[in-house]
């Protein structure tokens, strides 16, 4: 019975979001609609009709994992599979994306329990050693494969929920903006977007918690109209300034920004009507987008061009986990019912990661949690690569806190579902140990003929290729939109060893370590590769180029007689070598060096000449500074000249006084003119707080395709190679000069 109330909501929500199905929007778009005919069917209303097809999946599923084969049928049975799920891929529809992910399960678990089984050296020595570390690094890659398919098997696509035309009845919302260090140039459009968010003023107020107790944000904040709030201490950092704020404000429900994270005037319009439709929704959540490209758009020059590391865990990753009601809190963009809060005491402390936390403590006294997958906030990224490291560490070194003091998957008060969502999101920060022993591994052949895996070479092959083809199909059906296949792997390659110390030290003492506040708004004046931060990629390049040299030379003379064992340890250490590379080039920090960055938008503008001649436009891009305008026609302007700017949303105008800055015909550069805090929240509302401000950035990615993927990580590890070997011949040619020059000096 239950299994069929089950089965039932999933149509119903299916039904709900069917339209907005990433699956419907693949690349070959063929008419497809399978998969809502299977799951509305009536045949799933009989009774054990659920159980039954359970059952005859599961006797299959093991039949097919654990029935041995010979080379041959093992080859023939991948060819098929392979082929199957090569052709089907071609085609939308949720059945199809189910079939893919139930053919990856089969194969990939078949590999494993292959593994297991027939693989290990019967012997303690060299071959057991390293082999065990590579089948534990398989397993927990294996094991975030399945909970990843569970976790996003069914994004649940929120919609907003209307709210009453009567405002009486809205809540009160207090919006909290904690800062500690930033520059007042980075808070102060935050708050004036605050303020001019789209709700009673009434029933508005708006904090800013500065940590840092600095005169400068005080009488900003009296000057504006918002409350400036500080306490005598910074116990607990950013969870501790929230905590110290809530007994001083009354707000029935508490909106949290970043201090760099500049909200849309409908982020209340979009989210408060859930809370009045569910009485237990203890926080609603929306995505975290950047204006600004993080170090991996930067120094790759991708910025806008494929989806940068946070597009899975908010495009994909958060509406599968409000499938299962396990939505995390991220800390900002997000909304929370106060008494709700107070009754958990509070933003938790006992951890680093906070906001994760926090919704572990919600949702273990069974309040649900939501996500709003629609960007109603936009925020700047870190700034350099050694930045972007550190606020890793700190998310990692919280998430293993969590799994030491209060695990999700074994402590009261959840759903399996939501115990697997949060197992998932602890153990992704956990692949520091497994990447490096991925990067590694073939190695321990080059090196010590050491044998990790007990079978021939054709038999792996028959075995763990077609284990990796599925599972890149299956991921880049569902994640295709929001991550290209492979460049995960560069992600955790760049970040792995920093990740792997910390992670382990909290599991053994969860109390080490401090609090780390990622800072916001710096600039990078020059451009540098970064040594130290590359230190740990360096010397796992020279021994993967090291080894690359020895297994040529066992190729052709000393292990000629197992060609097919060196080969395939070869072909691992160049693709390890391919994303060794592509991280190399990430550490080639470029420069950044504006105060304000300028964003693409584009919006409806008029110049307004000082003789009164008005010309129709649009902008290119805007900064706190200033428009870049697309002029129809030439305009004859010179640098220096004033003028009038125009920006209008919906019936509204909002004028700028101007200095032409730069002219080509085409393009009009101006910067403001004597701008005054009036002029200033009118660009705030005219720009970053209109409600469509992020809307044209949305979708514009290409979906992925497998073999893509592999090019661009192809292409960036080229790039980092030339970069690098650059940059050793500028140090070679320093060294001799100065030889040289000590030369004639004596």
């Amino acid at each position: 019975m239950r299994i069929r109330e089950s089965l039932s909501g999933l149509r119903e929500r299916y039904r709900w979001s069917s339209k907005s199905n990433l699956n419907a929007q693949y690349r070959y778009g063929l008419p497809n609609r399978l998969g809502d005919k299977f799951i509305d069917a009536e045949i799933w209303s009989l009774p054990g009709m659920v159980l039954l097809v359970a059952v005859i999946g599961a006797l299959l599923s093991i039949f097919l994992i654990s029935v041995p084969f010979t080379l041959h049928e093992q080859f023939f049975f991948s060819l098929v599979f392979g082929g199957l799920a090569l052709y089907i891929r071609r085609y939308v529809g949720t059945l199809i994306t189910l079939i893919l992910i139930f053919m990856s399960l089969i194969v990939s678990t078949r590999y494993i329990y292959w593994r297991l089984t027939e693989t290990f050296s019967a012997t303690f020595d060299f071959d057991l050693l390293f082999g065990a570390g590579l089948i534990i690094a398989e397993l927990y890659a294996w094991l975030v494969l399945v909970i990843g398919f569970f976790q996003t098997i069914w994004p649940l696509k929120r919609k907003p929920v209307p709210l009453p035309e009567d405002t009486t009845l809205w809540p009160s919302v207090d919006i909290f903006i904690p800062s500690y260090n930033e520059p007042l140039s980075v808070v102060r459009p935050t708050v004036i977007a605050a303020m001019a968010l789209d709700w009673p003023r009434d029933k508005l107020k708006v904090y800013i918690l500065d940590d840092g107790r600095r005169d400068e944000f005080r009488e900003f904040s009296e000057s504006v109209g918002v409350t400036h709030v500080v306490r005598s201490n910074n116990f607990h950092a950013k969870a501790g300034n929230i905590n110290a704020a809530l007994p001083n404000t009354h707000g029935e429900l508490i909106a949290i920004f970043d201090c760099d994270h500049i909200p849309t005037r409908s982020f209340l319009q979009m989210t408060v009507g859930w809370f009045l439709k569910e009485k237990q929704l203890a926080m609603v959540q929306t995505p975290h987008h950047f204006i600004s490209p993080d170090p991996f758009e930067r120094n790759l020059d991708k910025f806008r061009m494929m989806p940068n590391e946070g597009e899975l865990f908010y495009g994909l990753v958060q509406d599968g986990n409000d499938m299962w009601n396990a939505t995390f809190f991220c800390g900002s963009c997000a909304l929370i019912r106060r008494d709700r809060l107070l009754e958990v005491g509070g933003i938790a402390v006992e951890t680093v990661t906070e906001d994760a936390h926090t919704a572990l403590k919600l949702h273990r006294l069974g309040y649900t949690t939501a996500y709003l997958g629609i960007v109603q906030a936009a925020g700047l990224a870190t700034e350099s690569l050694s930045a972007h490291v550190g606020q890793r560490i700190r998310w990692a070194r919280g998430m293993a806190q969590i799994f030491r003091v209060d695990n999700p998957v074994l402590g009261r008060g959840l759903t399996l579902p939501q115990r697997l969502c949060y197992a998932n999101a602890m153990m992704h920060f956990f692949y520091g140990i497994p990447r490096i022993i991925f990067l590694t591994a073939p190695l321990s052949y080059m090196f010590f003929q050491a044998h990790v895996i007990q079978a021939s070479a054709d038999l792996i092959a028959v075995y763990a290729l077609p284990h990796l083809i599925h599972a890149n199909v299956a991921n880049s059906r569902i994640q295709g939109k929001y991550r290209h296949t492979f460049w995960a792997e560069v992600y955790e390659t760049a970040l792995a060893w920093y990740i792997l110390l910390p992670t382990t030290v909290a599991v053994i003492n969860p109390k080490l370590g401090k609090f780390n506040v990622t800072a916001k708004g710096g600039m990078v004046e020059r451009e540098y590769f970064d040594w130290q931060i590359a230190v740990p990629y360096l010397t796992i390049l020279g021994l993967n180029l090291l080894g690359l040299g020895i297994g040529i030379i066992r190729l052709f003379w000393w292990n000629a007689d197992e060609w097919g064992t060196v080969l395939l340890n070869l072909l691992w250490t160049i693709y390890n070598l391919m994303l060794l590379f592509a991280t190399l080039a990430v550490a080639f920090e470029t420069k950044q060096i504006r105060r304000h960055w300028r964003v693409n938008m584009k919006l409806p503008a008029m110049v307004r000449l000082q003789n009164g001649r008005t010309m129709s436009c649009n902008t290119e891009d805007f900064s706190e500074g200033g428009f870049a305008l697309r002029l129809p026609a030439h305009l004859a302007v010179e640098a220096g000249e004033h003028l009038h700017i125009s920006i209008f949303r919906g019936d509204r105008e909002f004028s700028f006084p101007s200095v032409v800055a730069y002219n080509n015909g085409h393009v009009l550069r101006i910067k403001f003119d004597d701008m005054h805090m009036e002029d200033y929240q009118m660009l705030v509302a005219a720009t970053f707080s209109r409600g469509d401000a992020w809307q044209e950035w949305l979708g514009e990615h290409k979906t992925d395709h497998p073999l893509t993927g592999l090019k661009e990580v192809f292409q960036i590890s080229i790039t980092g190679f030339t970069r690098f070997n650059s940059l050793l011949g500028e140090y070679i040619k320093k060294y001799y000069s100065s030889i040289k020059a000590r030369r004639e000096q004596a």
